[in-house]
């Protein structure tokens, strides 16, 4: 059933600006939190959680559109720039809790590398949907 399922490149596009978009409100609500010392709160674990949710759903596109034939000569920078943010914010959680102020700056480390990622991953993809190879 999923195999006759085809998906536009379009969609593909589409989330990774979500997840361009999470993860840089995830950095500046992270950073502002560590900034004014305050402890990560409930809306700040709810926009962690949504943003994870949005890079599964951006892998799991994107593996949709890899087994379609599409991307294979990017195939190294989506694993490692679509699987690299997902890896960062998901350690957090796996990490001993510390204390309120380090576990904030901790986080928003976190966050900065997983926008830094996604927006690396965004932008050679871009690059790679306007300039294809020559054949």
């Amino acid at each position: 059933m999923i195999d006759r399922i085809a998906l536009s490149p379009d969609v593909h596009q589409m989330v990774g600006g979500l997840v361009l978009l999470s993860t840089l409100l995830s950095a500046l609500l992270t950073g502002w939190q560590a900034w004014r010392y305050h402890a990560l709160g409930r809306k700040t674990h709810w926009l962690l959680i949504v943003t994870q949710l949005i890079l599964m759903v951006q892998a799991l596109v994107g593996i949709k559109l890899l087994d379609q034939g599409l991307g294979v000569l990017q195939l190294y920078i989506h694993y490692l720039g679509g699987l690299a943010p997902l890896f960062l914010l998901v350690l957090l959680y796996w990490l001993p809790q510390r204390s309120p102020r380090s576990q904030a700056w901790l986080t928003f480390g976190a966050t900065v590398g997983a926008f830094v990622f996604a927006l690396l991953t965004f932008t050679i993809g871009q690059y790679y949907v306007n300039n294809p190879p020559l054949s």
